[in-house]
C-alpha cells in the first residue's frame, strides 16, 4: 500500500511538470500570434473621415500626437484642431492651466500646428469620461458634428470607447487616429521594459472603463 501511494504521488508531479512544459512551450511557439493580439485589443480601428475639427488626446504627454494632427488638417481633413489641457486651480472661472497650456503650446509650436484652440477641462474622476462631457458641451455650443480623435496608441481604444458612447448620444460623429511612437509596434512591444509597462497599464485602464467606468458611472457623470 505504501509503495503504491508513492508512485502515484510521482506520476502526479511528473504530469504536473509535464503540462507546465507544455504550456511553456505552446506559449513561446505562438508569440507571433498573442503578442500582436493583446496590443491589438487597446488599438482602435483607424479611419479618418472629413470632419468638422480634430480632437487631440492630449491626457498624456506626447509631441507626436500634435504632429499627427498638424499632418490631417494640412491635408484638408478638418479646419479646427481642439486641444484639451488642464484648467486652472488659480481661479474660479475656467481657464486653461498656464502649465499645461505651455506645455500644449511649445508642442504645437514644434509640431508647426498653427492657431490651435486649447478647451480647458476641469480634471474630475474617472477623468476621461468627465474630460468627455466637458468637451460634448464646448462642441455643442460650437455646432460641432464631428471630429476625428488623435491618440496615442495603446491609449486610443479607450478614448474611442468613450468618445464614441459620449459624443455619440449627442450625435457627434468620431473617428480614431491611432499615433504610435518611433519603433512602437504591436507585435514588439514586449520587447523593452517600457513597451511591457505600457501595454499593462493600459490594458488594465480599458478593462476598468469597460467593465464599470462606462456601464455604472457614466449617466452619473453625465
Amino acid at each position: 500500500m505504501f509503495f503504491y501511494q508513492t508512485e502515484k504521488v510521482r506520476a502526479t508531479w511528473l504530469l504536473r511538470v509535464l503540462l507546465l512544459l507544455g504550456v511553456g512551450l505552446v506559449v513561446v511557439l505562438c508569440r507571433g500570434l498573442w503578442i500582436p493580439a493583446i496590443s491589438r485589443t487597446l488599438v482602435c480601428n483607424a479611419a479618418v473621415q472629413q470632419s468638422d475639427a480634430i480632437l487631440i488626446d492630449n491626457f498624456e504627454v506626447n509631441y507626436l500626437v500634435f504632429e499627427r494632427a498638424e499632418q490631417l488638417k494640412r491635408a484638408g481633413i478638418a479646419p479646427r484642431v481642439l486641444v484639451p489641457t488642464g484648467a486652472s486651480t488659480e481661479t474660479s472661472q475656467l481657464e486653461p492651466s498656464r502649465v499645461f497650456a505651455g506645455i500644449a503650446e511649445v508642442m504645437a509650436r514644434v509640431a508647426r500646428l498653427a492657431e490651435p484652440e486649447l478647451i480647458p477641462v476641469r480634471e474630475v474622476e474617472p477623468i476621461a469620461l468627465n474630460a468627455a462631457y466637458q468637451l460634448r458641451d464646448f462642441l455643442q455650443v460650437e455646432r460641432v458634428r464631428s471630429v476625428v480623435i488623435v491618440s496615442p496608441a495603446f491609449r486610443s481604444r479607450r478614448s474611442a470607447l468613450v468618445y464614441d458612447a459620449v459624443f455619440g448620444a449627442a450625435g457627434i460623429r468620431t473617428s480614431c487616429v491611432p499615433v504610435f511612437r518611433p519603433n512602437e509596434d504591436p507585435a514588439t512591444w514586449i520587447g523593452t521594459m517600457h513597451g511591457i509597462q505600457e501595454v499593462l497599464e493600459q490594458g488594465i485602464k480599458l478593462l476598468y472603463y469597460r467593465a464599470y467606468v462606462m456601464p455604472y458611472l457614466a449617466d452619473r457623470s453625465s
